[in-house]
């Protein structure tokens, strides 16, 4: 995680209870919410509860990118495993402001969860989905080793429509091994 960011005046770190008015106004944000699983109107009290319930939660990462004081994107790590044939696994979701996306603040989100999922606590698989017709997403996806595995037809109801979105996945790239004797 040590390599600084290209990005001036943005910094990254871990989201906490507090931030959960910056966050409501985030995804209260069309551009933003039309591209997730979100919903409009969100509450700060919405989001002080997920924040309070993720605050303390080792093997996730709630990553803020944050400008003048104000959160201008999220990245997420979460565990999937219901069973613990799948602790290897973990979902990653992201969102970039409207005014901030294409400058380079997803990338470096996508750059410190790999970091830390690859590095710190061993994920050997990572999945996320997201709309067929979110094109710079499934590039920036793609430049981080996320394959496309297949789509999911009908996949979310947004502004009225039922839109299909892409199941992709990430191989941890080198996984960890034992030393050598």
């Amino acid at each position: 995680m040590g390599r600084a960011t290209a990005l001036k005046g943005v910094t990254f770190r871990r989201a906490v209870p507090a931030d959960a008015e910056s966050f409501a106004r985030l995804m209260a944000d069309e551009e933003v919410f039309a591209g997730l699983l979100q919903l409009p109107y969100p509450t700060a009290e919405h989001w002080r509860k997920k924040l309070e319930a993720n605050a303390t939660a080792e093997e996730s990462l709630n990553l803020v990118a944050v400008a003048k004081g104000e959160i201008i994107g999220s990245g997420g790590l979460f565990p999937l495993a219901w069973t613990p044939r799948r602790r290897h696994v973990a979902g990653l979701g992201l969102s970039v402001a409207k005014g901030w996306q294409r400058r380079g603040v997803g990338t470096e989100l996508m750059r410190r969860l790999l970091d830390y999922a690859d590095k710190w606590v061993g994920y050997l698989r990572l999945e996320l989905t997201v709309y067929t017709d979110n094109k710079h997403a499934v590039r920036l996806y793609e430049k981080f080793g996320f394959v496309t595995e297949g789509t999911n037809r009908a996949f979310a109801l947004r502004d009225g429509v039922l839109i299909d979105a892409f199941a992709m996945a990430r191989l941890h790239p080198n996984p960890p091994q034992l030393p050598r004797a």
